[in-house]
């Protein structure tokens, strides 16, 4: 069986998340040593990871700089080119699958240096969902961040940030100063994103309506309504009366929708954006609709943080440091924040479940011991896959990248990326 690295996390700002926690590789020794007595996990030194090196040490892994020895390296965000190692497997987000030029180089010198990537974005099941993810962290920061935001901006509460705390136990503590007035949430999506911001919303009690109800009627209390495509979406040319949506068709026609959120802008105080977006996708809002009188929006947690995308206000990401700026809606540029009543305040932090990194290092390593690393420790050993039920034979190379020096069949559509076409 191979050995297994953690590696330290190279890229700047520095990445305070980890592949496995200390608990997890000693499950993990525990069970494959059983199989290969000489099985090890190797964790080369970090300043910066949420957990120590002696913890590390305690389960059982050899701390080193040198990680040769493995032939499988865990990491989390991308890794900086000089540290690649020929001939090595790798896992980490590579965020090159969708063409991103700032990360071109990497993807060529991933192939000159023989590595084999596996990105874990494109890790998924026969039916074709991640099995691996940080989602449910980035969605449960953003909606604390939102509230947070909209608690700042109008003088009612001043929560520490996530980042300021040791876990989400502390976090949620922070939920007793949330004192808020009659407003309207609106909470876009439906994935593992959305279903994080519910998760604080409900944390907070605030209470869930239907979006009917959210248009239509008027509360003494703080509500919050989760939208779907379906709820501010339907075909060209349709009336409100005659709407149509399919989400089959959706999801592979998205040009010929377009978006009916005004009915929502309208309503809502804080909106928390966590709905993945397609660029063929309308967006949720134009600039110049935000520029009306009845846009009510005064605070934007914008979770996905497409730049220049489903919410144009989102003119660049924010930093853990620096979470806020807001948005002038007459000259359509970026002010300090909270520096005018009449502008709007933007929370779009793109690294989000970073402020959290003890608990999505232990939720994301669950999910990497349950749905990943059995086939790849044992992707050739069918007879040991199918005696332990794991019978999605190709999940691995379903989200293979680069093999042999080259691009596998599977993403053959990145070869004119990579060529600098």
């Amino acid at each position: 069986m191979q050995k297994i690295a953690l590696i330290r996390e190279g890229k700047t700002p520095p990445d305070r998340r980890v592949a496995l926690t200390p608990k997890q590789c000693k499950e993990v020794l525990d069970k494959y040593k059983l199989t290969d007595k000489d099985f090890e996990i190797l964790v080369q030194p970090s300043p910066v990871r949420c957990f120590s090196e002696e913890e590390y040490e305690k389960a059982g892994c050899r701390i080193t700089e040198d990680i040769n020895e493995a032939s499988i390296l865990l990491g989390v965000k991308e890794v900086p080119k000089p540290q690649l190692i020929p001939n090595k497997t790798y896992l980490f987000f590579s965020h090159t699958i969708k063409k991103q030029p700032y990360n071109r180089d990497l993807l060529e010198k991933i192939i000159e240096k023989n590595v084999r990537l596996i990105d874990y974005e494109v890790l998924t099941n026969e039916a074709g969902h991640r099995v691996i993810a940080f989602g449910r962290y980035a969605g449960i920061v953003g909606a604390y961040n939102g509230i947070l935001t909209y608690g700042k901006r109008f003088g009612l509460f001043d929560l520490k940030s996530a980042n300021a705390c040791f876990d989400m136990d502390e976090m949620w503590n922070e939920f007793e100063k949330v004192k808020l007035p009659n407003i309207k949430i609106a909470v876009t999506g439906g994935g593992r994103v959305a279903k994080g911001s519910v998760e604080v919303l409900e944390g907070m009690k605030i209470k869930e309506v239907s979006p009917e109800d959210y248009l239509n009627h008027e509360y003494d209390e703080a509500v919050f309504t989760r939208l779907r495509s379906k709820d501010y979406h339907f075909k060209k040319g349709k009336t409100k009366e005659n709407k149509e949506f399919d989400l089959k068709d959706f999801y592979n026609n998205a040009g010929s929708y377009e978006s009916h959120f005004s009915d929502f802008t309208q309503k809502t105080d804080l909106l928390i954006a966590a709905a993945y977006w397609n660029p063929k996708s309308p967006v949720l809002f134009t600039k110049e609709e935000m520029k009306q009188t009845n846009f009510k929006i005064k605070v934007i947690a914008d979770i996905t943080c497409d730049i220049e995308g489903s919410i144009p206000s989102t003119s660049r990401p924010s930093t853990i440091a620096e979470p806020f700026y807001d948005y002038n809606v007459e000259t359509e540029s970026e002010e300090k924040p909270f520096s005018d009543g009449k502008n709007i305040t933007v929370m779009a932090v793109d690294n989000l479940p970073c402020e959290l990194p003890r608990n999505a290092s232990k939720d994301f390593g669950r999910e990497l011991i349950d749905q990943v690393l059995p086939y790849l420790l044992f992707e050739d050993n069918p007879y040991y896959l199918k005696k332990h039920n794991f019978t999605d034979g190709k999940r691995i190379a379903r989200a293979t990248v680069t093999k042999d020096k080259d691009l596998t069949a599977e993403f053959e559509y990145l070869r004119d990326y990579l060529e600098g076409q």
